[in-house]
């Protein structure tokens, strides 16, 4: 379908609206990772106008930006299934940029449903493909990406230095937003890894970026802070942070992980445990079980039947511990269970859908191709013969054919085998597939006749390459399968010098002059006179 049947515009106004969608996506990608739920319903939008005027670049490019939102909102089945969608388009298409971006959005689709090797493999693709003229803000991601996917995995040091790379990037940005968002990244990582003073310095260094302009931290941000502050044992510091969410409804802090406000309550509320503060404790966990019960939040709440019998027991409330201990045993394992569902059922559809345009194009692929030798068919030839003869055409350039006929190949079959005949065959592909470069085409048109499509070679350098097959075969070690019987071929060849000739006057060419050559004796090569 072409741009202007689609769009039933003329071609100007298409290009026009193709810069004002590209201008559209451009802001959508520049957005901070913090609003990404903003992007669903412009990108979906972009999508339809894109799909509507045949630009399926653009339309592929928006659909990623929803497939990452859903991903990163916790919907992977989805997600995960037009984000390989996207990859298969970029790699049909070579569409390097299409293809970066697809791989970070697998990255973290792999990694959140636990699979951290192919998380680290699509995050390391997704750096490659990146070209010399990506907005430095776009590497920076990637990079993060990378990083955490490398910690992930046990690469402490590379993760770092992929971190450190990013951090310089947005630094030399100005790009506040991005700036704390790789320090937040930066900082979780020494918490799990239990590097106290990394941490600290990192948190140090958010505070000061943050004191630049009017950005407030995020609730998942004050936890990572909290934390770390935890860490030190400094729990005042840890409730300082975090008291800001005991009243949700009026605060100012940007809540745009759904379940990130109960987090940061169960967090306050372990430390205020910690810090012996136990009825204050038992507010902000109280707090975080309404949340989580009033939003579904299955996973938060489990992880507060867990604290809360950390608090009895600290209180010595044991019985009620031993209970509420039993009810968090009980909820995380089915939660776990559902987990583990949810991802098989994820990375099931995304199998399914992957398997799926494999067998289509396997099944493209094995419908042009000769079952015996693995070459092309004299199907693929027919299809794929006049478009190259339409490129030489307009190129004005040459265009060269060579049939090639084994000679005396019948007594193969009857003094041995037709397994030994299917042997001979099998190895004459193999020598031409040796012989074949670039965007030259080896196929077996049936029984031991085979063809070379030859674009760009002019009739000397056709002829002196089909003298050196010609040579090769006689001079394969056939010995091991057929004895005493020698192989040799006869090849036609014809050239057309501009594209010239339809397919089948070709054919009937390089046949002629294969014709000739058998009638001269065989084992040689004959070229247009």
């Amino acid at each position: 379908m072409t741009t202007e049947a689609a769009a039933g515009t003329e071609p100007a106004l298409v290009v026009d609206e193709r810069a004002q969608l590209e201008a559209t996506l451009a802001e959508l990608e520049s957005r901070p990772a913090s609003k990404f739920r903003s992007v669903a319903a412009p990108a979906a939008a972009v999508e339809r106008r894109a799909c509507a005027l045949g630009l399926d670049d653009l339309a592929m490019r928006a659909k990623l930006m929803r497939a990452d939102v859903l991903t990163r909102a916790g919907r992977s089945e989805r997600g995960g299934q037009w984000a390989h969608h996207v990859l298969a388009w970029a790699q049909e298409h070579e569409h390097p940029f299409l293809l970066a971006r697809a791989h970070r959005v697998l990255s973290n689709f792999y990694r959140q449903v636990g699979d951290i090797s192919e998380g680290l493999t699509h995050a390391v693709q997704g750096v490659a493909h990146l070209t010399d003229d990506e907005p430095p803000g776009i590497r920076a991601r990637h990079l993060m990406t990378l990083a955490v996917a490398l910690d992930e995995s046990g690469s402490t040091a590379e993760g770092d230095r992929r971190f450190r790379e990013a951090l310089s990037i947005a630094t030399a940005l100005g790009d506040l937003d991005l700036t704390i968002n790789i320090l937040n990244n930066m900082a979780y990582t020494a918490y799990e890894n239990e590097d106290e003073p990394g941490a600290r310095a990192l948190v140090a260094h958010m505070r000061e970026v943050q004191a630049r302009g009017p950005r407030n931290f995020s609730a998942l941000e004050l936890d990572t802070i909290a934390r770390i502050e935890m860490m030190s044992g400094h729990y005042d510091a840890a409730e300082e942070t975090l008291h800001v969410m005991l009243d949700v409804g009026q605060s100012t802090v940007d809540m745009h992980e759904g379940d990130a406000p109960a987090v940061c309550l169960l967090t306050l509320a372990e430390a205020r445990r910690l810090g012996h503060r136990y009825a204050a404790a038992q507010e902000a966990l109280d707090a975080a079980v309404r949340w989580a019960e009033e939003r579904g939040l299955d996973r938060v709440r489990a992880q507060a039947r867990e604290e809360q019998a950390a608090l009895y027991a600290t209180t010595g409330r044991f019985r009620e511990a031993y209970e509420e201990h039993r009810a968090f045993h009980k909820a995380a394992t089915a939660l776990h269970s559902a987990q583990r569902e949810a991802r098989a059922r994820a990375l099931q559809a995304v199998f399914e859908a992957t398997e799926a345009r494999r067998a289509s194009e396997h099944f493209r692929e094995m419908a042009h191709r000769d079952a015996l030798t693995g070459l092309y068919n004299r199907r693929y030839v027919n299809e794929r013969l006049p478009a190259l003869l339409g490129e030489a055409l307009v190129r004005r350039t040459p265009m060269s054919l060579a049939i090639l006929d084994l000679d005396h190949f019948k007594r193969v079959n009857d003094t041995l085998s037709h397994h030994t005949g299917d042997v001979v065959l099998q190895q004459i592909a193999q020598l031409l597939l040796e012989a074949v470069h670039g965007p030259m085409i080896a196929a077996r048109m049936g029984g031991e006749e085979f063809l070379l499509i030859m674009p760009g070679l002019t009739a000397d350098e056709a002829a002196e390459r089909c003298e050196r097959l010609r040579l090769r075969i006689r001079a394969h070690a056939w010995e091991p399968i057929t004895g005493a019987l020698p192989v040799t071929t006869s090849i036609g060849v014809t050239t057309s010098d501009d594209g010239r000739g339809s397919p089948s006057s070709l054919l009937s060419l390089a046949d002629r002059n294969l014709y000739v050559a058998k009638r001269e004796g065989r084992d040689r090569v004959v070229a247009d006179v």
